[in-house]
């Protein structure tokens, strides 16, 4: 059911984009009453989650919805236009929104912070500009809201104001401006010479009488411009981050800025470059085989990572690149792949985000090795973070399951075996920096020689359990009922979860 029918279609999109601005505002407004602030937070990102179903309902209905802001040159509209990959990571971002608030507010309280108006303010700022990503039209459009994405979390990432905080937005904002501006801007300006347009069209914009060495620095431009995929070696600002607070972490890494990375990556290949061309490319194998290093690198690093965000935060530069490598392979299922490892990794990784502020606010705990014999006292969040670890590794019943094997089969499909050692090496890797952590927290019989007591140790409070009950649950519903989400990735053009024409 569309609670929005009655509107005009391309009006949600202006709703979509508009409404966590308001929701931004109310939350500056109502800052000296926590309760009515966070209230609206709530509130602000149930209505969004409502519009982007109204906008998904159209989608299936084949409504066309588009619509334009300002035309700043001829040709070069801020614009917008619904299509079906925009909505698959719309749908993400705004369900998550909805959880993250309320685990933020339990995470908040709980640890004290200071500063949460701006905290929730900066957040609704963030999932505005990520719609309106999900939602561009054009390669400008695209790049005019990844900057501000950028600059919106940048005091998110600082929120603490310690000179580690401050060291880590630097870096933060430095590597993802330099790679921005010294990158993507030359790539978008050499799309708009070679091709004319920057519009994302169905089947790409390139034809066979334009240069291909130029296309090819294009597609090399492209991959290191958007330095939110954290392809290595541009990956550094990913674990710097690592200084916010879990729900920053969250959004980083779940809910919009490393997902807006790939997503617009996979968005330029399906719309920009075309996935039947993509193979003729002379750099994708070159791409395609750095975003394979970049998995097996980074998860080598996870391993070594005491600090369980620091571990996590690797993890996530090594899963990433799973949907890069997705992208690059240039087949339908490979794509379909990546696209439905955008939602997996999602709901698996801030599982993970969840739990390790959950032991950061009730057991004070941030290392690995002091985790141990804690499960038996966090019963439910060391639960969690098992279901998230499964999902993360690819075993079933968890999500996770079905975007690896859709990557499997699109490697055999593109005869690239080496990528199916890669996958398959990261598998067993996934195992080992992930999976020692809840057995050890559960199982370990040396638990009760810790120098530390867990007498005082409970779980986290009562908002942050319920966020991590609903993402727990859907790594489970996702493997036994993905048709909603494959249905969605069946629309995209050229992408395909078809397996009948192998052999």
């Amino acid at each position: 059911m569309n609670i929005w029918s009655t509107l005009e279609p391309s009006q949600l999109i202006n709703l979509a984009i508009i409404v966590p601005l308001i929701g931004a505002a109310l939350v500056v407004l109502l800052g000296k009453y926590p309760n009515l602030r966070e209230t609206a937070s709530i509130g602000t990102a149930i209505v969004l989650f409502t519009l982007v179903l109204g906008i998904n309902d159209h989608t299936f209905n084949n409504v066309q919805m588009a619509t334009s802001w300002v035309a700043l040159l001829p040709g070069l509209d801020i614009a917008f236009l619904v299509e079906p990959l925009g909505v698959l990571f719309a749908l993400v971002a705004s369900f998550l929104w909805v959880i993250t608030t309320v685990y933020a507010i339990g995470y908040m309280r709980g640890h004290n912070e200071e500063n949460q108006t701006r905290f929730f303010c900066c957040f609704a700022l963030a999932i505005s500009t990520v719609m309106a990503i999900c939602f561009s039209a054009n390669l400008l459009t695209l790049f005019i809201f990844y900057e501000l994405l950028t600059l919106s979390t940048y005091p998110l990432v600082t929120h603490a104001g310690n000179e580690d905080a401050k060291r880590g937005g630097r870096v933060y904002l430095g590597i993802l401006l330099s790679t921005s501006i010294a990158f993507l801007l030359f790539a978008i300006l050499g799309t708009w010479v070679t091709a004319g347009t920057l519009d994302f069209t169905p089947g790409g914009v390139f034809t066979d009488s334009q240069s291909g060495g130029l296309v090819a620095l294009l597609l090399v431009l492209f991959c290191y411009g958007i330095g939110k995929a954290a392809l290595m070696p541009f990956h550094r600002w990913l674990p710097a981050a690592m200084v916010a607070p879990t729900p920053v972490s969250a959004l980083l890494h779940a809910v919009a800025v490393v997902k807006a990375g790939v997503f617009s990556i996979l968005k330029i290949v399906i719309y920009i470059f075309g996935i039947d061309n993509l193979s003729q490319t002379a750099t994708t194998d070159l791409m395609l085989y750095i975003g394979a290093a970049t998995v097996l690198l980074s998860s080598c690093v996870a391993i070594t990572k005491d600090n369980l965000k620091a571990r996590l935060a690797y993890s996530t530069v090594s899963q990433l690149s799973y949907i890069i490598v997705g992208a690059l392979l240039a087949t339908s299922i490979a794509a379909a792949g990546a696209s439905l490892h955008i939602v997996t990794h999602a709901v698996g990784k801030i599982t993970l985000f969840f739990c390790a502020g959950a032991i950061m606010v009730a057991a004070h705990k941030k290392n690995i090795s002091d985790m141990v014999g804690l499960g038996r006292k966090m019963p439910l969040t060391m639960i969690a973070f098992a279901v998230g670890s499964m999902s993360i590794i690819g075993l079933p019943p968890m999500a996770g399951t079905w975007s690896k094997w859709y990557l499997m089969v699109g490697a055999l499909e593109a005869d690239k075996l080496i990528i199916v050692g890669v996958l398959t090496i990261s598998t067993l890797l996934n195992v080992a920096y992930l999976l020692p952590i809840p057995i050890k927290a559960f199982f370990n019989t040396e638990a009760g020689q810790q120098p530390w007591s867990w007498s005082e140790t409970k779980e986290a409070p009562l908002p942050m359990l319920i966020a991590l009950g609903v993402t727990t649950a859907a790594c489970l519903v996702l493997f036994f009922y993905p048709p909603p989400i494959i249905d969605l990735i069946n629309l995209i053009p050229s992408v395909s979860t078809d397996t009948k024409g192998l052999s």
